[in-house]
């Protein structure tokens, strides 16, 4: 299982006092995905989050690009690319520009998002976010694999035959991840052979657990005559030296998920059928406590349980761990210093593993 640097970049007015200068965060994410390659990580994945309601990162090609003359060996992926949100034929030129510029290390998580803000702003239906997410996946594949092509859907009508220049350099296009909360993100994902990455707490409230919802995402590959399809998921991480250690962390989790719950969709009356799931996510995010934080959602303890732990998640089905340092106000002295630490102290015992693999 190959572990990676994540992060969404929260920095929300519900902070308070604890929130960050807004520059200064997007630049310390810069310095924090460079380092990941020299500490060993296997990739960075940066967000895309637009108008400070939730993150910082409003352009992640434009960032991993940055990333990308600074490494060469990190893969490089947005997590998540708010589709209905870009121009479809962009966002497949932005992304075959970052493929050519780091030699073929890019990947694309996709996905349409929960904040209606967002929306709003783009002057984009929230109602429209599925059907136009469907057809406009569709359209940036067909772009990066064909040229000369026109297109004719339901949100979009290309009437001259265009070809989306530079080409890809890894064919036939990048890795493809789709976000999934729901069974119907996941069969998505499985008819059309793309990967799929998995929010565990999310995954969990609604299949079961992270084993059962990665199960049922190949065995829906695998009928649709995809069966080399991967699953990724996120996970909050920090290593602790004691129990107080733990619980901060865990304090500090419920601090995120409760100042990031406004960008979830709270009104079921509004929201797309496909989104309402989100309102028993919000319903637990608000009456969660600390001591209720569990393997579902956080990586910690002493190394030896973060190792444990993830070791677990790999017999689940997992293919890549993207490991979220910085929420909840961290600082960026002490997100490195994890990133070190998990790097020194658990990143070997899958180094050696992998190796072995392969």
């Amino acid at each position: 299982m190959k572990l990676s640097y994540f992060t969404l970049t929260d920095n929300p007015v519900t902070f308070g006092a604890k929130r960050q200068d807004s520059n200064q965060l997007l630049l310390d994410t810069v310095d924090q995905a460079i380092a990941a390659e020299a500490m060993g990580y296997h990739g960075a994945w940066l967000p895309e989050h637009h108008f400070g309601g939730f993150g910082v990162c409003p352009t992640p090609n434009q960032v991993l690009a940055f990333v990308a003359a600074k490494t060469t060996r990190l893969r490089l992926a947005q997590a998540i690319v708010l589709l209905p949100c870009n121009q479809p034929l962009r966002a497949a030129e932005e992304l075959a520009v970052l493929d050519l510029l780091s030699g073929g290390r890019a990947s694309w998580a996709v996905g349409r998002g929960y904040d209606e803000r967002e929306y709003r702003a783009f002057e984009i239906p929230f109602s429209e976010s599925l059907e136009r997410f469907e057809e406009e996946m569709d359209l940036v594949v067909k772009a990066w694999t064909e040229e000369s092509f026109t297109w004719r859907g339901r949100h979009h009508t290309i009437p001259d035959p265009v070809t989306v220049l530079p080409r890809v350099v890894q064919r036939p296009h990048p890795p493809i991840y789709v976000a999934s909360f729901s069974e119907h993100s996941m069969r998505l994902a499985a008819a059309r052979g793309y990967n799929i990455l998995f929010a565990p707490f999310a995954a969990s409230m609604v299949f079961g657990t992270l084993a059962d919802a990665v199960a049922k995402f190949k065995e829906l590959a695998r009928a649709a005559g995809h069966p080399n399809v991967k699953a990724a998921c996120s996970y909050f991480t920090a290593i602790a030296d004691s129990e107080a250690e733990v619980r901060a962390a865990k304090e500090r989790l419920v601090f995120y998920l409760k100042g990031i719950s406004p960008a979830f969709p709270h009104d079921m009356s509004k929201a797309p059928p496909s989104l309402r799931y989100f309102k028993e996510i919000v319903d637990r995010i608000h009456a969660m406590t600390p001591d209720q934080v569990g393997e579902r959602s956080i990586v910690t303890g002493g190394r030896d349980d973060v190792v444990a732990q993830l070791k677990r998640v790999e017999a689940a089905g997992i293919d890549e761990v993207i490991m979220y340092f910085s929420f909840g106000a961290y600082p960026h002295g002490n997100v490195l210093a994890m990133m070190e630490r998990v790097a020194k102290e658990v990143l070997p015992d899958f180094r050696e593993a992998l190796a072995a693999a392969r």
